[in-house]
């Protein structure tokens, strides 16, 4: 997903979900924004990119939520599944 070279900050012209801080294998922890929520089937899944601008490309995850009804995100390991989200944002993409 590539974002344009645009940097999320307090200058840029759109409103965020959400601000995010996620601890990558090594224990680094980093913020990102939450730009877009979108449901594919049944499932949620967030479209997240670096809060500091640091990176062009952004990713996304599957939104889940736990038995009192706090949401988390996780990556989204299967191959086929991986497909459908994939495809299911390049058509909102387009459709923009």
């Amino acid at each position: 997903m590539s974002d344009n070279n645009h940097v999320h900050d307090e200058n840029c012209n759109h409103e965020h979900e959400e601000v995010v801080i996620l601890t990558d294998d090594e224990g680094n922890e980093r913020e990102f924004i939450i730009v877009e929520t979108m449901q594919v089937e049944e499932q949620h899944y967030a479209i997240l990119v670096a809060a500091d601008g640091t990176e062009d490309d952004g990713f996304i995850m599957r939104i889940e939520e736990d038995e009192e009804g706090e949401e988390y995100l996780i990556d989204i390991e299967e191959e086929q599944e991986w497909n459908r989200v994939v495809a299911a944002y390049e058509k909102m993409a387009d459709a923009e």
